[in-house]
């Protein structure tokens, strides 16, 4: 597999988490050093991570997983989403219940972004490509444009303000139903 190929594959991957960032950033959760080397970090990482196991798992867990995984990413994104959009529509001026770069909410972000990696993974295995130098470029063009996203989002949100929030939370809202939407109509197509 060349370079070119990884790297579209990548980059490819990487645009959920980029979008996710861009709703991130406007939140107040994401400004400092350590908010934005986390969010950054992690989606890197679950995005380097589910192709490795993708790739390690075979065709017997991916066929059981790929008959749910586009609801699961749309039901912890639409969450995700929810929780935004209520969070821009409250005049109190409070922000986020909680925080999303840190915890179970990181986690539900870093797994919601990172689902289509592991069909990558196993396509990979079927392919007989060795998975480690691919996801090491996932996970590092996935931080960058994690990053990227993140400092564009704090522009936007302060320009913006919590509209951007809004915004951020219809994003993980469309997100998640392009997953759905994807699959079922490959799903068509195949029958």
């Amino acid at each position: 597999m060349s370079l070119i190929e990884v790297l579209l594959i990548a980059v490819g991957l990487a645009m959920d988490a980029f979008a996710v960032s861009l709703g991130i950033g406007a939140t107040p959760y994401a400004h400092g050093r350590r908010p934005l080397f986390r969010l950054s970090f992690h989606f890197g990482l679950f995005q380097a991570l589910m192709p490795v196991l993708g790739w390690a798992a075979g065709s017997s867990i991916a066929h059981r997983i790929s008959a749910v995984d586009h609801w699961i990413a749309l039901g912890l994104l639409a969450c995700v989403g929810v929780r935004m959009i209520r969070s821009g529509l409250n005049p109190d001026g409070a922000s986020h219940p909680s925080d999303p770069s840190r915890g179970g909410l990181l986690m539900v972000l870093c797994v919601a972004t990172s689902i289509d990696a592991f069909a990558v993974g196993l396509s990979l295995a079927m392919l007989h490509v060795n998975i480690f130098y691919p996801a090491v470029v996932i996970g590092v063009i996935t931080s960058g444009l994690s990053l990227f996203g993140l400092l564009v989002g704090q522009r936007l949100g302060q320009a913006f303000g919590k509209r951007m929030e809004i915004l951020g939370g219809l994003i993980l809202i469309g997100i998640g139903l392009r997953v759905l939407i994807t699959h079922l109509v490959e799903a068509g197509a195949s029958l």
